[in-house]
């Protein structure tokens, strides 16, 4: 059965930009390999980041296609600080990006970062972080490189390795077994659904009402 991979990526602007994310996904494909998307081949009528929590819960990795989104040819950073800086030509990628790279981290998923050559990178898109971020230009010949087969041959590897524990406590749901007697009390409540939490919260504070009358009853005697 081949092995879903989560695949973060905006609606596509232009032409070109659809055209890279299929060849992508059809390189993925040729690999073994099913793409998911929250918004491209996964819907929702609920809330779309449950949705992401959900089926990231259930893929093997993640792959992060940065592409620009967002484009202004002249602004400040850090504007009114005395090392303001003017900003040319300056763009940027879906917000979603840097929101469930952090997500695939937590989950200890291997990530193939993939960002649009023109980009201006921040947070987990720059380089320096647990993985290597490859910046391409937006075309099909990208992905027939030395460089990007080769990563992509390492990054599938790492698909089948034992998952690390990177002190998030978190992983996938189909690597999960969960051992109740070795949890803390934060783990506890932290796994608890909404509703098995409220019920959590009236029965605490049941034992609490009657442990008070309880006691008033002994006073009184």
């Amino acid at each position: 059965m081949a092995k879903k991979i989560f695949v973060s990526v905006g609606k596509t602007s232009t032409p070109e930009q659809e055209e890279f994310v299929k060849a992508i996904e059809d390189r993925m494909r040729a690999e073994g390999l099913t793409p998911c998307t929250v918004g491209r081949n996964y819907w929702t009528a609920g809330a779309p980041l449950k949705k992401v929590i959900e089926l990231m819960r259930e893929c093997s990795g993640v792959v992060i296609i940065a592409l620009e989104r967002t484009y202004f040819p002249a602004g400040v950073e850090r504007r009114g600080h005395p090392e303001a800086q003017e900003l040319k030509e300056v763009r940027l990628p879906t917000p979603y990006n840097q929101v469930e790279a952090a997500m695939a981290y937590c989950y200890g998923h291997p990530l193939l970062v993939i960002v649009e050559d023109s980009l201006r990178t921040d947070g987990l898109l720059e380089k320096g972080n647990d993985w290597y971020v490859q910046h391409l230009k937006p075309h099909r010949d990208s992905l027939t490189t030395v460089e990007f087969n080769g990563i992509l041959a390492s990054w599938k590897d790492d698909l089948s390795a034992p998952r690390p524990n990177n002190g998030f406590g978190l992983k996938p749901a189909t690597e999960t077994k969960t051992n109740v007697s070795e949890m803390s009390v934060a783990q506890l409540v932290g796994s608890l659904k909404p509703v098995q939490l409220w019920a959590l919260l009236a029965a605490i504070a049941a034992l609490i009402v009657g442990a008070f009358s309880l006691g008033a009853k002994l006073i009184g005697r």
